[in-house]
């Protein structure tokens, strides 16, 4: 998709470093934990292998539902650095983590919080 970021080149992750991270910079708009509500944006539990668009009793808009991304490691790094620019007409509001290991440290949290 969009900048062809290569995730194989990403810095290692660092869940705990991804958990501050997702406190100061997520938390105000997602839930990690499966079964937790939705927020202003929807609640992440299983994330990795869901379709954007998919999570029940949320509101998307259709550029979400009509995107189709399949949440991996891979998507994830790219889509964090830009989600308006990676799903033009998302409503998500986030500019994005410039910095690749601020975005592979996230990744290493979600995996395990969502899981």
């Amino acid at each position: 998709m969009g900048d062809n970021i290569d995730w194989s080149k990403a810095p290692a992750g660092d869940s705990t470093a991804g958990g501050k991270t997702f406190k100061t910079k997520c938390a105000q708009c997602h839930v990690a934990e499966k079964g937790g509500g939705h927020k202003q944006g929807p609640n992440l539990g299983g994330l990795f292998g869901r379709t954007s668009g998919t999570a029940a009793g949320y509101s998307y808009s259709a550029a979400n539902k009509s995107k189709a991304v399949e949440w991996k490691e891979e998507t994830l790094y790219e889509y964090l650095l830009n989600p308006k620019k990676y799903i033009p007409g998302t409503k998500m509001v986030f500019p994005g983590l410039k910095k690749p290991k601020d975005r592979a440290d996230l990744i290493a949290y979600l995996k395990e919080a969502t899981a």
